[in-house]
């Protein structure tokens, strides 16, 4: 077999390609000879901070990641959770930050397509989205154009493929106008025992592209645009063609045409090509095995026939898979493929690997272009230990709960109801089909997604699951740690507001550049915070995405890890709603007690524009003897609402719940804290909830029982105002209008 013709100018290829030149070496000496261009290309997307985890992998390692229900954790495509009836739920949450910036529509509907085909190469019927949204000041005419592409983009691909958007978070905060942070979630279900995964099985086996052809949108696409930052110079443009297509039509068709491959189990494995393309599907397939794969380019279906060999590897266009499939079941795949109208292609076979190590061959225009390692592109890259600096905060060490309350209460509390981070996101989840599949049951607006699971012949069944996506960005600036436990905390709260059991947990952890020691001080942090609290709640991550160099120019993001979490429903109609239902029934408060908790809040930021303080602390046993309590009271059936208190404090979760029917409330204000604190502070473990009058008492037992606090606030009313006795009186049809107008008006759209 001939040698690979290096490249005219291998190091200065590398360079471009953005291999550091310590790299380079590593790449010379692993091939003992030079790259050629085919080559590094491969090695400078798999050796990418997207596809290779090089700054992040020590760190990620002391995360919990196992548990009862867990049957695959990270390192597959998506995590895998058995929720029993012999049904598994697979989900996870991934990142389209860079591109969605550089062409916001076309990045955030394929990041859309590549979270579903992670679900639907486990083997699973994507079922739902969530979509964690971040942007800059909603005032600023960039920030306008960035939104509105990125909803569109969701909305186009997520509608016209068939899955339902169910939940999510809009935020806007400076530090994300240059760099917007699109994470998208989502889940699919299928049986317990046909799990797919992403490795070769046996040499021999032939690897058959399934899907669209190959073209030159999308080339480095996620792999190089997430290991760059944005400055004045223009990449934004530059990278405009690294951007991918999507396709949701062909999409559909992969999935209808893959959920029958698995049906008649004639696969032996599967793999998304996304990120790196051809070049990671088949490293990481062949590498997990400990085989070998050879690949001839030649047959690769090509939308340009000038593309050359690097091109063709590392290309990310979309709705593309990489089978597995015995030679005697390859008429079978090749006919179901041909029914559905998916192009289905034999581009090469598993190769033993014999004598080791095994290696990843790839020919084109008859001559071998690639030669290497296949464990060198995937799993054996660098890991770097990266310099690392205790990151402090220039405001940390403000005093901001010993301040003194505004002047005017109404003025403040109205202002901070109208702050587009509080208010109604209808303008931009009334854009997805929230129920297509017909599988919601709790939709956008509440505590958490409910989605019913189908039964195993298809038909709706009792069951259910839950899901919710919480960050915050200010918290972590301030105290990563803290930050960080605060920010799983919320999602399992959400999770177990709505009566659900919360079992696992994926993590999109979005930070500026790990060449900075700070940044990695922030993350290191974060992981401590983030692994101390799903180990005291129960919710081992199962996967999830790291996305650095979120960054513009020397401005960084602040440090977001966004936390989604599933919970177990065993009947999706003993769900509790968030929304205030019937005069007369009886408000608590319950988890703990409101204690001072203005560090990093809303409020201090819409009255004062300042991140500042420290987060509030938690204590995580008080955590999760509260979401014990809220599971096992959903379930004997005495709550009728339920809200968790967090971001907007205690008066934002109270007209939240007394909105969506125009139910009053009449509460009695504690008297031992600050009015400002009492409505504004984010003190965490606090869940509002209404109980029919009647069963108030046993409640209150049930509470004492757990060893949770309790305390009565008032009552639903049928008067449509909140009345904070002797503090503040609302009208609701004017919070209404509020709610509901303070987002369009803040992006400068008509209020209709």
């Amino acid at each position: 077999m001939s040698t690979p013709k290096p490249a005219a100018d291998p190091r200065g290829t590398a360079r471009e390609l953005g291999l550091t030149d310590d790299e380079y070496e590593r790449i010379v000496s692993t091939l003992d000879r030079q790259p050629s261009s085919a080559e590094l290309g491969a090695y400078s997307v798999m050796w990418s901070e997207h596809c290779s985890y090089k700054s992040s992998r020590t760190y990620l390692r002391t995360l919990p990641t196992t548990g009862p229900r867990i049957l695959v954790g990270p390192g597959e495509n998506a995590g895998v959770v058995d929720v029993g009836g012999g049904q598994a739920v697979t989900f996870k949450i991934e990142s389209h930050n860079h591109p969605s910036f550089v062409e916001p529509f076309q990045g955030a509907a394929t990041g859309v397509g590549g979270i579903i085909r992670d679900i639907l190469t486990m083997g699973a019927r994507p079922l739902a989205l969530l979509d964690a949204l971040r942007f800059g000041d909603s005032a600023d005419a960039t920030t306008r154009g960035v939104i509105d592409g990125v909803v569109r983009g969701i909305g186009h691909y997520g509608n016209s493929i068939g899955v339902a958007t169910v939940g999510g978070e809009t935020v806007f905060d400076p530090s994300y106008a240059g760099n917007p942070l699109i994470n998208v979630l989502c889940v699919g279900v299928l049986p317990a025992d046909r799990i797919q995964l992403a490795r070769a099985e046996r040499p021999g086996d032939i690897a058959l592209l399934i899907g669209q052809r190959t073209g030159r949108d999308g080339i480095g696409g996620a792999s190089v645009l997430a290991s760059a930052e944005f400055g004045d110079g223009g990449l934004e443009d530059a990278k405009r063609p690294n951007v991918q297509v999507g396709d949701p039509f062909a999409g559909k068709l992969l999935i209808e045409c893959c959920l029958e491959l698995y049906a008649a189990d004639l696969l032996s494995g599967i793999q998304d090509m996304g990120a790196a393309g051809i070049a990671c599907s088949t490293a990481e397939m062949a590498s997990k095995a400990g085989l070998g794969m050879g690949v001839d380019l030649d047959q690769v279906p090509l939308r340009e026939a000038s593309m050359e060999a690097w091109e063709i590897l590392c290309s990310e266009s979309q709705e593309r898979m990489l089978a597995l499939v015995s030679p005697d079941l390859l008429r079978q795949v090749l006919d179901i493929c041909a029914k559905w109208g998916v192009q289905a292609t034999p581009i090469g076979e598993v190769t033993s690997g014999d004598p080791p190590p095994p290696h990843l061959v790839f020919t084109h225009r008859g001559e071998v272009v690639h030669d290497a390692p296949a464990g060198s592109l995937a799993g054996e890259g660098p890991v770097y230990q990266r310099p690392v600096a205790d990151w402090v905060h220039p405001h940390a060490g403000e005093d901001v709960d010993a301040e003194p309350g505004p002047q005017d209460l109404e003025a403040a509390a109205l202002q901070v109801l109208a702050s587009p981070n509080l208010a109604s996101a209808r303008w931009v989840f009334q854009q997805y089909d929230g129920i297509v599949q017909h599988s919601t049951v709790l939709g956008p607006g509440g505590d958490a997604a409910v989605l019913r699971l189908p039964a195993p012949d298809g038909s709706p069944s009792k069951r259910g699951i839950a899901l919710a996506t919480d960050g915050n960005g200010r918290w972590c600036a301030l105290d990563p740690a803290e930050g960080a436990k605060l920010v799983v905390a919320e999602a399992a709260r959400n999770v177990a507001c709505v009566g659900a059991t919360p079992v696992a947990a994926t993590n999109n952890l979005n930070f500026g550049s790990p060449e900075r020691p700070p940044i990695m001080g922030q993350f290191r942090d974060t992981i401590a915070g983030m692994a101390e609290a799903c180990r005291a709640l129960g919710v081992p991550i199962t996967g999830g995405n790291v996305s650095f160099y979120n960054a513009t120019g020397d401005a960084d993001i602040h440090p977001t890890p966004v936390i989604g979490v599933l919970g177990i429903l065993p009947e999706v109609a003993g769900r509790v709603g968030h929304a205030f239902i019937e005069a007369g029934d009886a408000l608590f408060q319950v988890g703990a007690p409101t204690r001072p908790g203005l560090g990093g809040s809303e409020y201090l930021w819409v009255a004062q524009g300042r991140v500042a303080g420290r987060p509030p602390r938690i204590d995580l046993g008080e955590e999760r003897r509260l979401q014990m309590l809220l599971v096992e009271a959903a379930r004997a059936g005495l709550l009728r609402s339920a809200h968790d208190v967090a971001v907007g404090g205690l008066l934002t979760s109270l007209v939240d719940s007394a909105l969506p029917h125009l139910r009053g409330v009449r509460v009695i204000p504690e008297e031992d804290i600050a009015p400002h604190q009492w409505l504004f502070s984010e003190s965490p473990t606090r869940v509002v909830v209404s109980v029919p009058a009647a069963i108030a008492e046993p409640f209150v037992e049930r509470c004492t029982t757990h060893g949770v606090y309790t305390r009565r606030l008032g009552e639903v009313s049928a008067e449509a105002t909140i009345d904070l006795e002797g503090l503040l009186r609302l009208d609701l049809a004017t919070l209404s209008r509020l709610h509901e107008t303070a987002l369009p008006a803040a992006l400068g759209l008509a209020s209709s």
